[in-house]
């Protein structure tokens, strides 16, 4: 009788508890439209990060961590399922995924983590499947996070996911930033009304590095030394060349991941990740692997230092949002060679932000217009931004804010070649239709006014 019980408990040992205390905690606190140059990890001498320097000094610091799409809708569920927004649906803002699209989350689940979510994680701060808990309101995440241990008293492995609204507009009324003292990246138009609306912008971001400390303090009380905490934001901020664009001021963003005893503290990686890698990775830590069909991949074996390499390509797409913006860019990142192909160059690039105008949005926009009409360096940037080439190819090395667009010197037209046919191969995988998702406004027509 002994003899045949040995078997089964070697069985009943072998299989996964639920509840097992010796999986590590998950922590994943996301920003909304954050740009990666603006916090001193990543080089600005202007902007407060301390919670973001104290996580770069216990972790990894990726400097080529990239998003799969630039608006909200199609990265955040990008996130949740690991797949690239053709793939799931929703590749439009404010659009849903395909039906019987599966998310990632329940395999968290399965293995017996408890998942809250505070916050901002999906976009509308709607649930999601595997969620335990769902707390929706942006603000004061740190004091719900707090009561909700002491109320749901969790037992077993935790995963929590905390999303602040910042620096999302609107931006804060009051501004800790004087706009007089701070610099402006040179695509603004410098006026006295773009300098208010940055600091409130940096302000946002300061604020909401210090909520993300106050979580990780929360990490530190509630689960002692054994905890994963992973920082990033969801694309580039409501700015020209940010949001909506698939420049790098708008796919790349900022991507730290501490992990006491297991992650050397401070290191640096440039390997090149993207968000559909965030959630298969959190898998791959807690044990359990994500699907084949997706195209996310974890990269734990970089966290671990077991490699300095991940993706040796980055793609990113955009369709619209709305009747706010309607123009379809998709591109491809290898080695230093960046591509971007703007799928209707015939139609005038606009978004949000220049179209509605809002005060702490997007007011600054009429005195660009001010500008422009005595300063030819105003009504250029402002050219630029509504208007596109349709091939666009730059060398980051050498020209890293993607100013001098190679796909107008004939020396370049190999790279141009096999960068376009790496980028139609991968839509045509993707079932990509390359579509806007609504007629856009052509050039041929005045601009529309949709303020009304």
């Amino acid at each position: 009788m002994k003899a045949a019980l040995i078997p089964l408990v070697v069985l009943i040992l072998s299989l996964p508890s639920i509840g097992d205390d010796s999986l590590p905690n998950l922590v994943v606190f996301l920003s909304d439209d954050m740009g990666r140059a603006e916090s001193s990890v990543y080089g600005s001498t202007e902007v407060r990060t301390p919670a973001m320097d104290m996580l770069a000094e216990k972790g990894m610091v990726f400097d080529d961590a990239y998003v799969a799409s630039p608006s909200c809708c199609p990265n955040r569920f990008s996130l949740l399922t690991g797949l690239m927004p053709a793939r799931h649906g929703a590749h439009a803002n404010h659009s849903q995924v395909k039906e019987g699209t599966e998310f990632l989350f329940p395999l968290l689940k399965a293995k017996g983590y408890t998942v809250a979510s505070f916050g901002k994680v999906a976009h509308g701060r709607r649930d999601f499947p595997g969620l335990d808990f769902n707390a929706p309101r942006p603000t004061g995440m740190s004091e719900n996070v707090d009561a909700w241990f002491e109320e749901a008293k969790p037992e077993g492995p935790v995963c929590l996911l905390v999303g602040d609204r910042r620096p999302h507009v609107v931006w804060s009324k009051e501004s800790t930033y004087d706009p007089l003292e701070i610099s402006l990246p040179d695509y603004l138009v410098d006026t006295l009304e773009t300098r208010e609306h940055w600091a409130r912008y940096l302000t946002d971001i300061t604020g909401m590095d210090a909520e993300m400390g106050l979580v990780y303090e929360i990490a530190q009380q509630r689960f002692g030394g054994d905890f994963l905490f992973m920082f990033t934001s969801d694309h580039g901020g409501q700015w020209p060349r940010g949001k909506w664009n698939l420049y790098e001021t708008g796919t790349r963003i900022p991507l730290i991941v501490s992990w006491t005893g297991r992650i050397a503290e401070g290191q640096r990686t440039d390997a090149i990740v993207s968000w559909v890698d965030l959630v298969p990775t959190l898998l791959d830590v807690a044990g359990t692997e994500a699907p084949d069909d997706i195209d996310g991949v974890s990269f734990l074996p970089v966290l671990e230092g077991k490699s300095d390499r991940h993706r040796s390509k980055i793609f990113t797409t955009h369709t619209g949002d709305g009747v706010m913006n309607i123009f379809p860019i998709r591109s491809v990142r290898v080695g230093k060679y960046k591509y971007i192909h703007n799928l209707r160059p015939d139609a005038y690039f606009t978004n949000h932000s220049d179209r509605l105008r809002k005060e702490w949005a997007g007011a600054y926009w009429d005195s660009w217009d001010d500008a422009a009409k005595s300063d030819p360096m105003a009504a250029a940037l402002i050219r630029s931004y509504y208007t596109r080439d349709e091939f666009e190819l730059f060398d980051l090395d050498a020209d890293p804010m993607e100013y001098d667009n190679l796909a107008r010197n004939p020396e370049y037209i190999d790279v141009m070649r096999e960068l376009q046919a790496e980028l139609a191969e991968w839509a045509d995988a993707q079932g990509d239709t390359l579509l806007p998702h609504r007629d856009p406004y052509l050039v041929t027509e005045p601009i529309p006014d949709l303020r009304n």
